[in-house]
C-alpha cells in the first residue's frame, strides 16, 4: 500500500521531515485536476498557520484532515453542498467531531462536496459537479477506470484521501456514505456503532441511522480516527484471525453480484480461509425484510422531511430533484407510521442480533458492482429527454444496488468496515467486515488481521 497517515506521522518525530513539507504535498494534491469538483472551500492559509506550529506528539501532528460539507466549523457556513443552505449563517463553533480532530493536531485542508444533504450513495452533485474516483491503491491508470462515480454521500472526502489531499476524511454514514466510497476508490473506511458518534453540529440526514466516521488509507489509521472522533481508546490484539469464526451471509448481500466482484470475492472468502478463519454460509433471511419495512421511505425519508419540511416549502426548485423526491416520501409518512417503523426496526434488531451470536464477524461485498461511469448516471439537464429518462433510471439501480448491503448494518445500529480487496488492472472494490452494535474493537482488531490477506499478490 502507499505510505499512510500513522508511516508519515513516524517520518515527522524521526526528523525526516516536517508537517509543512507533508501539508505542502497535499495542497498541490488538492489543486491538481484529480481533485476537480472535491472541495467546497479550501482552508490552506489556516492548514499552513497549523501545520507550523504543529506539535510531532499529537496524533495527527499538523497533518492534512478534510471536513465534509455537513459539519459545522466556526467562521464557515456548512451547506450540506446544496443551493438551499448557500446564505445560512457562518457556524458559530466548531461541531463536536471537528473540534476533536483540531485537538489531536489536524491541518484542516478544506470541506469537501458531497451528495446534496448525504441523501444517496452514488456521489453525484448537479450544483458543483461530481468528482471522479480515484484509486489509491494503484493509481487512476486501471484501464476504462477516468470519469467513475466515487460513491457517496461522502464523494469529495473519497476522492480527498484517494488523492493525497488529506490522510484522513470527516464524513458520515447513515446507510453506507462512507462504506462505498471506500469500496470505490481503494480506501478504507470505518463506520462505527451510532451511539458513539459526536454528532452536534452538523446537518442531519436521519437522526436514528446518522454516523460520524472517517476515511483512510489503511486500517491502522481508521483505529486512530476512531479513537479520536470517540475519544475512547481502542483495544486491538486480543483476535486472531487463525480460528475466528465468520459468517458469510447470502441472503440479499449475494444477489446481482457483477461479474469482477463475484470473483474478487471469492478469491477473498479464500485467502482468509487460507489464513486460518472458519467461514459458514448462512441464509440471513431477516434482510429481505428490509425492502418491505422501508417500501415507503423508511425513517431516512420521516427524519429528513421532518428537518426539510419549512425549507421545502419555500425553496423547492433548488433542492436536486432527486434528493427531493426521496425527502418528499416522509410527507406521506404519518406519526403512526413513523412510531411503526421503530417498533419493526426494534424487533428486526433483536432477531438481528439473537442469529448473530456466536460469529466473530460477517463477511460481504461491500457493494455488489464496481463504479459505472459518471456520464452513465449524470443529473438531468434538459437538453434530451430520453437520455435524461436513461439516466435517471440508471441512477435509481445504481443508488439501489449500492446501498443495499451497507444500510444492512446501519438498520442494525451495527458497525463495518470496508477493505480494499482488487488486485492491479481491476477496478476498486471491497469485502465489508461487520457485526451488531458494540463489536467496533473486535472489528477493528480483525479487519488488522485481515488488510494484508486480502491484498496480498
Amino acid at each position: 500500500m502507499k505510505p499512510d497517515l500513522l508511516a508519515t506521522r513516524a517520518l515527522l518525530r524521526e526528523g525526516r521531515s516536517t508537517a509543512s513539507r507533508e501539508l505542502e504535498k497535499s495542497i498541490a494534491a488538492a489543486q491538481s485536476t484529480a481533485c476537480q469538483h472535491v472541495f467546497a472551500q479550501t482552508l490552506f492559509d489556516s492548514a499552513r498557520a497549523t501545520a507550523a506550529a504543529a506539535d510531532p506528539a499529537l496524533p495527527l501532528a499538523g497533518l492534512a484532515v478534510s471536513v465534509k460539507d455537513l459539519f459545522d466549523m466556526q467562521g464557515c457556513t456548512s451547506t450540506a453542498s446544496s443551493r438551499v443552505l448557500a446564505h445560512a449563517p457562518a457556524a458559530h463553533q466548531d461541531s463536536g467531531a471537528v473540534a476533536r480532530l483540531r485537538r489531536a493536531g489536524a491541518s484542516i485542508i478544506g470541506r469537501t462536496h458531497m451528495v446534496e444533504f448525504a441523501y444517496a450513495g452514488v456521489g453525484v452533485n448537479p450544483h458543483f459537479g461530481t468528482p471522479a474516483a480515484v484509486d489509491a491503491l494503484y493509481g487512476d491508470s486501471t484501464p476504462g477506470y477516468a470519469a467513475r462515480i466515487p460513491g457517496g454521500s461522502s464523494s469529495g472526502a473519497g476522492v480527498s484521501v484517494a488523492t493525497g489531499a488529506a490522510w484522513l476524511a470527516l464524513g458520515s454514514d447513515t446507510g453506507g456514505s462512507i462504506r462505498i466510497p471506500a469500496a470505490l476508490n481503494g480506501l478504507v473506511g470505518f463506520k462505527p456503532t451510532a451511539r458513539l458518534s459526536l454528532l452536534d453540529g452538523t446537518v442531519p440526514l436521519a437522526p436514528s441511522l446518522d454516523t460520524a466516521c472517517a476515511l483512510t488509507r489503511s486500517v491502522r489509521d481508521a483505529v486512530l480516527a476512531h479513537q479520536i472522533l470517540t475519544a475512547q481508546p481502542v483495544h486491538t490484539g486480543r483476535r486472531s484471525l487463525r480460528g475466528s469464526r465468520l459468517a458469510v451471509p447470502a441472503t440479499v448481500f449475494l444477489n446481482e453480484l457483477e461479474p469482477a466482484v463475484a470473483t474478487a470475492f471469492a478469491r477473498s472468502l479464500q485467502r482468509l480461509r487460507d489464513a486460518g478463519a472458519e467461514l459458514v454460509e448462512i441464509s440471513l433471511p431477516e434482510t429481505a425484510e428490509l425492502a418491505a419495512i422501508n417500501a415507503a421511505g423508511g425513517l431516512t425519508a420521516a427524519e429528513s422531511h421532518a428537518w426539510h419540511r419549512h425549507l421545502l416549502a419555500g425553496q423547492a426548485d433548488l433542492y436536486d430533484p432527486r434528493v427531493r423526491s426521496r425527502i418528499e416520501k416522509g410527507a406521506l409518512l404519518s406519526a403512526a407510521d413513523y412510531i411503526d417503523l421503530l417498533h419493526l426496526r426494534r424487533d428486526w434488531q433483536q432477531r438481528m442480533d439473537a442469529t448473530l451470536q456466536g460469529f466473530d464477524a460477517l463477511v460481504s461485498p461491500t457493494v455488489p458492482i464496481t463504479a459505472p461511469l459518471i456520464a452513465d448516471v449524470a443529473p438531468a439537464d434538459g437538453q434530451d429527454a430520453a437520455r435524461d429518462a436513461q439516466r435517471d433510471a440508471a441512477f435509481t439501480r445504481t443508488n439501489m444496488l449500492l446501498l443495499r448491503n451497507t444500510s444492512v448494518v446501519n438498520q442494525l445500529d451495527g458497525c463495518a468496515i470496508s477493505l480494499p480487496c482488487h488486485m492491479p488492472g481491476e477496478l476498486p472494490m471491497g469485502v465489508m467486515l461487520w457485526h451488531s452494535a458494540m463489536h467496533d474493537d473486535a472489528i477493528l482488531d480483525l479487519a488488522l488481521q485481515a488488510e494484508s490477506v486480502l491484498l496480498s499478490y
